[in-house]
């Protein structure tokens, strides 16, 4: 008898592949000795910066408070830093040192080989197929 949980078991089977891709993910980050949180707010400042830390908290859906925690994070690692925004002297901006740059590089790179390893096991099709169904359930 199938697990059923919504979707005859669907929601069951896609939540077991998301907790394998996210060990995996946390697996792969290891050796950079970052957080996913660290990970992801790398991620965000390396597309985005410099940014207010308002906008941080806002692109990783986090409280502000939890993004400055972040950015204090990433500046005890010398991977961050603040800098006054020209626009309104009230205002910080965060932004990645040299050696953030390179750490969400090689973070990138380490997640996207980890993620072509995890769909390795699908062909080329089912690559597409998935990415066609994954596209119209996403919100």
């Amino acid at each position: 008898m199938p697990a059923r949980s919504g979707g005859d078991g669907l929601a069951d089977l896609f939540w077991g592949v998301a907790r394998g891709l996210r060990r995996r993910t946390r697996t792969a980050l290891e050796p950079f000795d970052v957080t996913p949180s660290l990970s992801r707010a790398l991620s965000v400042l390396s597309r985005s910066a410099p940014m207010r830390i308002s906008a941080l908290a806002e692109d990783l859906h986090v409280a502000p408070r939890t993004a400055t925690e972040l950015v204090d994070d990433l500046a005890a690692r010398d991977l961050a830093g603040r800098r006054p925004d020209p626009h309104d002297r009230r205002a910080v901006l965060a932004v990645l040192t040299p050696a953030g740059e390179a750490a969400a590089e090689a973070i990138r790179a380490a997640r996207d080989a980890e993620a072509d390893r995890f769909f390795a096991v699908l062909d080329t099709a089912d690559r597409r197929d998935l990415a066609r169904i994954l596209g119209k359930l996403r919100d």
